[in-house]
């Protein structure tokens, strides 16, 4: 064997740590996940699909008025969506269920087929609804009909909260359905109005690269 020569030795040495910082760095990128790939629509609100049922935007809505608090023995408003996306079969809410509070009122609304109720004033229920209804439904068709959108925003409440209540926490709350049976999820409370920013003369420049 022709033994090389020392320069021919150190172009090999690094050619050869080259290929290996490529393989080092190609296997870090394999199997990572985007940031792009976990994004959700920007709502306030948690989803879950019960069946033919999907329950947007579900949240606790943050007071704005005298007559609710989230404080320990007030009352707040439960904001969500619920479209049903059978053509032929209703469903019945019968009831909604937490242990941060004593009870909920007006929890009983009918859910008919091909069409949507919404609980709590919100700007997103309309979008949402109509999000909703680009979703794929079973048996459907060309000719099946879209959900209406809903009317009536019906109101309802958490009364008598708990301890636990705050914002930017989330609390775990249960719909019972008629058919679709109980669906539990982690409600997020409303972390109240954005404030209007103080800026003055000593403040960063907002998208400053840092």
């Amino acid at each position: 064997m022709t033994a090389l020569k020392a320069p021919t030795r150190r172009v090999v040495t690094a050619l050869a740590l080259a290929a290996g910082a490529a393989l080092t760095m190609s296997a870090c990128s394999a199997g990572q996940i985007t940031q792009t790939s976990t994004q959700v629509a920007a709502i306030n609100g948690s989803n879950v699909d019960a069946g033919s049922l999907a329950l947007r935007n579900v949240h606790v809505i943050y007071p704005d008025s005298e007559e609710y608090s989230i404080e320990p023995g007030g009352t707040a408003q439960l904001g969500f969506t619920i479209v049903n996306l059978d053509p032929y079969v209703g469903d019945q809410l019968t009831g909604i269920s937490t242990d941060f509070a004593a009870s909920v009122t007006g929890a009983r609304l009918e859910v008919p087929p091909q069409s949507s109720v919404v609980a709590g004033v919100s700007e997103e229920n309309a979008a949402l609804v109509e999000e909703v209804d680009e979703s794929p439904r079973p048996n459907s068709t060309e000719e099946t009909p879209s959900p209406a959108p809903a009317g009536v925003v019906n109101n309802v409440e958490l009364v008598n909260l708990s301890e636990g209540v705050r914002p930017g926490l989330t609390i775990p709350v249960t719909f019972t359905f008629a058919e679709a049976g109980d669906v539990t999820l982690s409600v997020p409370i409303d972390a109240g109005p954005e404030l209007p920013r103080d800026e003055s003369e000593l403040s960063p420049i907002v998208g400053e690269a840092h």
